[in-house]
């Protein structure tokens, strides 16, 4: 089954999280659920510092690849809570203690739950 861009841009910047070590990376499948994305990443840190960094290398390697965010909120800033708008992709990096208080997994569980393989999602057909 071929991937869509927006598939392969979610697992490639899951595994970009994975690799920068963030907790509990993972990606729902959005496209049943709402109608403003088709996927979100979700990734923790275990210090604000983590989070401003993790932010920092997905963007830097999705410019490498000629794609840059929309907008980054709130940014680089103390809140534990940034956001990523790739459009078809959004992604959610949270310090810990504000993940579990925002329980976004929980609040969108009807979403299917992509597996996030060590294969470059580039590669997979």
């Amino acid at each position: 089954m071929a991937l869509t861009d927006a598939k392969k841009n979610a697992l490639l910047i899951a595994r970009i999280a994975k690799d920068k070590k963030a907790l509990k990376v993972m990606v729902l499948d959005m496209s049943k659920v709402c109608n403003f994305c088709e996927y979100f990443v979700i990734a923790g840190g275990s210090s604000l510092r983590q989070v401003n960094a993790l932010s920092d290398d997905i963007q830097d390697a999705m410019l490498k690849i000629g794609r840059k965010s929309m907008s980054v909120v709130p940014g680089n800033d103390q809140s534990g809570w940034i956001v990523l708008d790739y459009s078809s992709v959004v992604v959610h990096i949270f310090h810990a203690p504000v993940r579990e208080f925002y329980d976004l997994e929980n609040l969108w569980s009807d979403a299917k739950r992509l597996r996030i393989t060590s294969k470059s999602p580039a590669s997979s057909k």
